[in-house]
């Protein structure tokens, strides 16, 4: 393996919560000089695409304040301490859409801002869906929306689903249709 071409010499945290940690690195470069890197670390995160025997996608609309908008999106969400991206699937898929999956499969993964920030997502799909109750945080007001996978699809082509896991999640099942 080959060393990184940056070493950490310094590291200074900004911000602690309880989604996001926010800090200064200074880094050693490999011409001797150094520079600063801002970096959001994050616990990581799992999506899912939950597709129904019929070939219907179940999908989340709901405000996001940071893009000001509504969003129809994949469900997804944050590992908890010490919990598995294969553990917090199925129980963000139930809360979220009250959905339950015979069948799951890891897709891929992958980071979503690497420049600046450490998140990892796992994208899943779901299949041998029962439906059942949600069970929402309380600061989520989410709307389930059921459509065919090809109209999601050809959403996020006329640029209608502007998620980046989104797109990439409908991407990947699409491309399992094709197959």
């Amino acid at each position: 393996m080959i060393d990184p071409p940056e070493r950490i010499v310094d590291s200074r945290p900004i911000y602690d919560g309880r989604i996001v940690r926010f800090r200064l690195d200074t880094v050693a470069l490999p011409d001797g000089s150094t520079a600063i890197r801002e970096i959001i670390g994050t616990p990581g995160a799992v999506v899912i695409v939950p597709v129904t025997d019929d070939g219907q996608v179940r999908m989340v609309r709901q405000y996001r304040s940071a893009a000001g908008e509504f969003l129809l999106e994949l469900p997804a969400g944050t590992l908890e301490p010490n919990e598995s991206p294969a553990q917090a699937a199925p129980r963000e898929l139930a809360e979220e859409t009250g959905d339950h999956a015979a069948r799951w499969r890891r897709l891929t993964g992958f980071y979503t801002l690497p420049g600046i920030c450490d998140e990892y997502l796992h994208l899943f799909l779901a299949t041998g869906l029962t439906p059942g109750p949600t069970n929402q945080e309380a600061d989520e007001f989410i709307e389930v929306v059921t459509l065919p996978l090809d109209e999601a699809l050809a959403m996020a082509r006329r640029g209608e689903i502007r998620d980046a896991k989104t797109i990439i999640g409908l991407l990947m099942a699409g491309a399992m249709q094709d197959t």
